[in-house]
């Protein structure tokens, strides 16, 4: 029987994540038509609630895309950057240096500004690139995912706004765990997915969008169809996708969603995640020759990336890997760009730990009770 040779592990990875038993089971319901009046009764309270989990963004309406955050992401840029645009991307880690990629192959022109790994965007810095190239949009990632760094979007998009540009935001891995600032940073554009923080399984790409959003793309052409955000806007005050959507994601969406406002509640979800980012820093305190990577006082409450001694190897990660598997529980050996780039000058390779969605406190201790003891075998 097809499915009988399936692990059946606990995620403790980025991204997919661990399923509530509940959205499990709203996969199960009826599926429906997307432009009948059962649509409504779906996407009327996703939307709703997301705004929720916003902070309720005056001026902003959420709109689904099919496929992933990167859709979401790629649709940023063929919407937002004409041909005679500068587009300046800032990256602290390996999604920044994805948005980049997207601005290149899209024929967009492209600047990058890149922060070493596991630091923050340094403002002063900024502010010399704004001035050396003047450009009309910034993008950058609220919650870097490869490397747990979190940044300061409000003051990023202070700086950027005070130097006449329109600032556009990956905040992928940290909504739906954290407060995500769209009223208070006033991007053009807030990008974020289904299967990190929200505690749902991939498949669409969330935005946020403004008007000042619409009047620009306006004036962009060639904005594609699916990446066309005036299209994809049109549908959404419909409260409607453009193209066909996942049914069955939808309803565990909209089951989803609802827990998270009106059970567990917003506040609730982010002191939470907090408490899981004490979890992890106190637990490195405890690991001899292990330390945090991310940038003190910017480090991210949904995951946490942790420096190793110089003992340990990628291919000994690979191996931790395995061993954790034994246990149940499916390890993040930390991401492999990052990790070949340190191999390549001589330092020992970092490791990652997810501790979003709908992972509990107890959870994560149990967790990194039982990772602690696998790595000290290999001391």
């Amino acid at each position: 029987m097809i499915g009988e040779d399936f692990a059946e592990l606990k995620l403790f990875i980025t991204g997919p994540i661990l399923l509530r038993d509940e959205v499990r089971q709203a996969g199960l319901l009826p599926e429906f038509g997307h432009r009948d009046a059962e649509n409504s009764k779906r996407f009327v309270p996703i939307m709703e609630n997301l705004l929720t989990i916003a902070g309720n963004p005056e001026g902003y309406t959420p709109v689904i895309f099919n496929g992933s955050g990167t859709n979401a992401l790629e649709a940023s840029v063929r919407s937002l950057v004409s041909d005679s645009d500068t587009v300046l991307n800032v990256s602290v880690g390996a999604f920044g240096d994805l948005f980049h990629k997207l601005a290149v192959v899209n024929g967009k022109k492209a600047m990058q500004l890149r922060f070493p790994y596991g630091k923050t965007i340094d403002p002063e810095v900024l502010e010399e690139a704004m001035k050396e190239h003047r450009p009309d949009v910034v993008t950058f990632t609220h919650n870097e995912t490869s490397t747990g760094v979190e940044n300061d979007v409000v003051a990023i998009c202070e700086i950027i706004r005070a130097h006449g540009a329109q600032p556009i935001i990956d905040g992928v891995s940290i909504f739906g765990g954290a407060p995500s600032f769209i009223d208070e940073a006033k991007p053009l554009m807030y990008c974020t997915s289904t299967q990190k923080s929200l505690g749902l399984p991939a498949g669409f790409g969330i935005v946020f969008l403004c008007d000042e959003a619409l009047e620009k793309a306006e004036k962009v052409a060639n904005r594609g169809y699916t990446t066309d955000i005036i299209a994809q806007m049109s549908k959404a005050r419909l409260k409607q996708t453009l193209t066909t959507p996942n049914g069955t994601l939808v309803n565990q969406m909209c089951v989803q969603l609802d827990y998270i406002v009106n059970e567990e509640t917003v506040q609730a979800r982010f002191q939470r995640h907090e408490k899981m980012r004490d979890i992890a820093v106190k637990w490195a305190g405890t690991m001899d020759g292990y330390e945090l990577f991310a940038q003190e006082g910017y480090r991210s409450p949904t995951m946490t990336s942790f420096k190793t001694p110089a003992h340990m190897t990628i291919d000994r990660l690979k191996e931790v890997k395995e061993l954790m598997r034994e246990h149940g529980y499916l390890f993040d050996p930390g991401y492999g760009k990052i990790n070949k780039e340190l191999a390549e000058v001589g330092d020992s390779p970092i490791f990652r730990v997810g501790h979003m969605g709908d992972i509990m406190p107890a959870m994560l201790e149990e967790y990194l009770g039982v990772l602690g003891s696998v790595l000290g075998s290999f001391s």
